[in-house]
């Protein structure tokens, strides 16, 4: 179980509210099971982690995790741990230079594919692998692309990005076929650099939300008459919400294909492309 969540927006001090549009949607529900969780975030050239292997709590308000994050752009993950320790070194989402990288779903075989996707990795990415999880390697592989193509600094264009995130699935399912399974299974990958965020979803429910107009807008700001004297220029205030775990479409939600790209910018609309 695991819910991948994020956003990007233009409006960094009105970041510590906005999943409180859609917070009802956004709590995982954990029953009996231990999870863990973390954020990572942009706050202008800083790239910053907050990450907790183990939350007890039946259930996780995935908004109340941002209350005084400032920032335009995020990153998180809720799960249950599929491999490794419940320690910091294993808790999504990861982070290489100004990469963020957090991983939906668990690769099938994947004792048996460990070391075949370690030996994919160049040595100098390798020596920042810290923990034993499936989700870092994958990181890993996606920035193995990345430098292949020559993009592993800030050359790297949107659709280079959503190459490497597809070359990585691919890379994953043939060794998975190899192992005698079909596939690498249901897969999310949510990627951002701190200009954008991409995404890739293969059967993991994922949908995105527009937070645009009034009302939107107002449900963001301080419960007093000061509300349209703080933020005179609403109509320019825009954030996208990401989230996965969807199995329905929800009202105000807009479920991505089933085996899709997508990338979201500040300003720009989606680009939705098949994998």
């Amino acid at each position: 179980m695991s819910r991948l969540f994020g956003f990007i927006g233009n409006r960094p001090d009105l970041a510590s509210r906005v999943l409180d549009v859609e917070a009802d949607a956004l709590k995982v529900h954990t029953g009996s099971r231990r999870v863990g969780w973390g954020l990572g975030f942009y706050q202008g050239a800083d790239v910053l982690l907050r990450r907790r292997p183990v939350d007890d709590r039946a259930v996780i308000d995935v908004a109340s995790l941002t209350r005084d994050v400032r920032a335009d752009v995020l990153v998180g993950n809720v799960r249950v741990a599929g491999q490794g320790e419940p320690r910091t070194e294993n808790t999504q989402p990861f982070r290489y230079r100004q990469w963020l990288f957090a991983h939906s779903g668990e690769v099938a075989q994947f004792d048996r594919l460990r070391d075949r996707l370690t030996s994919s990795i160049p040595d100098f990415l390798q020596r920042n692998v810290r923990g034993e999880t499936d989700s870092e390697l994958l990181f890993y592989l996606f920035l193995s692309f990345l430098h292949d193509a020559g993009a592993l600094r800030d050359s790297a264009t949107a659709s280079g990005v959503t190459t490497a995130l597809r070359s990585t699935l691919a890379l994953v399912d043939r060794l998975c076929e190899e192992e005698g399974a079909a596939d690498a299974g249901p897969t999310g990958f949510m990627v951002s650099n701190g200009e954008y965020l991409a995404v890739l979803n293969r059967n993991a429910g994922i949908a995105w939300r527009a937070v645009r107009g009034e009302a939107d807008i107002e449900a963001l700001l301080p419960e007093d008459g000061l509300r349209r004297i703080r933020l005179p220029d609403m109509a320019r205030v825009r954030f996208t919400l990401v989230a996965s775990g969807f199995t329905d479409e929800l009202p105000r939600w807009n479920l991505l294909p089933d085996r899709a790209t997508v990338v979201f910018g500040r300003l720009e609309e989606p680009v939705v492309e098949p994998i």
